[in-house]
């Protein structure tokens, strides 16, 4: 509850409030200070291993992680309390769990040039096919020819 602010608090649906298995909730407070009805959760583990673990027993086909524990060094850090639940819960919710960072990696909208001319030229290539199979394109192309020949013999009469 340090990490979450009241206007998040205040939006949500149903808050769940983490508690220790001997029932306290440091939390709880808090939420009730808000006026809201909460839920306690008493479980082993840390919090974001219960949030994790209550979306994938809901039937969550997707949990995107923000600001979690992702790296192997953090895993592996001594000191970390919780790392073995955490762990557990990463290998309980599997392929569900991505972290925001990696999203934001996987939607990057990079055109490259070469690709954009492509498209560029395949619409000209579109626009061409329906002039020349139209009535009214092949007049269209007939004037555009005639107006080409004309710059033509302008930029010949220049030189001559």
């Amino acid at each position: 509850m340090d990490s979450v602010s009241d206007e998040v608090l205040t939006c949500g649906a149903e808050v769940v409030v983490h508690a220790y298995p001997d029932g306290r909730a440091p939390g709880l407070a808090r939420v009730q200070d808000l006026g809201i009805e909460a839920v306690t959760f008493p479980a082993l583990g840390t919090s974001e291993d219960i949030a994790m673990l209550l979306a994938n027993e809901r039937g969550a086909s997707l949990i995107v992680a923000v600001g979690t524990h992702a790296t192997l060094d953090e895993f592996l850090d001594k000191g970390r309390i919780g790392m073995a639940s955490t762990f557990l819960t990463r290998l309980r919710v599997g392929g569900k769990l991505v972290d925001a960072k990696g999203v934001s990696r996987l939607y990057r909208s990079r055109i490259s040039t070469g690709a954009l001319l492509l498209l560029v030229l395949a619409a000209f290539i579109a626009i061409g096919a329906a002039l020349a199979v139209s009535d009214a394109g092949r007049t269209y192309l007939d004037l555009l020819g005639d107006r080409w020949d004309r710059l033509v013999d302008w930029i010949q009469g220049l030189f001559s």
